[in-house]
């Protein structure tokens, strides 16, 4: 599974984290951004501490068409055209607010979406979530 967006430093670090954290060795994730930034959004870092998840050592990623191509399931977060598409792949477009820029407290609520739609794609998957 392969998260993207466009810095890999927010949203798609969030959801790798919480698939990753959820779904243990049952998946394998990869996150990467169309322009990466330089670290990963430290307002980020703090709202998955708070619930336990720790990415203070996660760096972005670029995206590239090698990962694209190793995932059964690609889920964009405002990358727009610049994810590489090949057929047969899974494609999912998450709408969430980019935290960049934002406090902890922005973020928060994205998180909890984010955590949501992991349980969700869990589910569909057949996964069950860690507890």
């Amino acid at each position: 599974m392969l998260f993207v967006c466009v810095h890999n430093a927010g949203r798609s670090q969030m959801a790798a984290a919480f698939l990753t954290h959820l779904g243990g060795e049952r998946v394998e994730v990869r996150s990467a951004g169309s322009a990466p930034a330089d670290t990963v959004n430290p307002a980020v870092v703090e709202a998955l501490a708070e619930v336990g998840i720790d990415i203070s050592a996660e760096v972005p990623k670029v995206l590239t068409v090698e990962a694209v191509q190793a995932s059964d399931v690609v889920i964009t977060m405002g990358c727009g055209d610049a994810c590489p598409y090949f057929p047969g792949k899974r494609y999912l477009d998450w709408k969430l607010e980019d935290p960049a820029g934002q406090g902890v407290e922005a973020v928060r609520p994205i998180r909890d979406q984010i955590e949501q739609h992991i349980r969700s794609l869990l589910a569909d998957l057949g996964i069950e979530a860690a507890a």
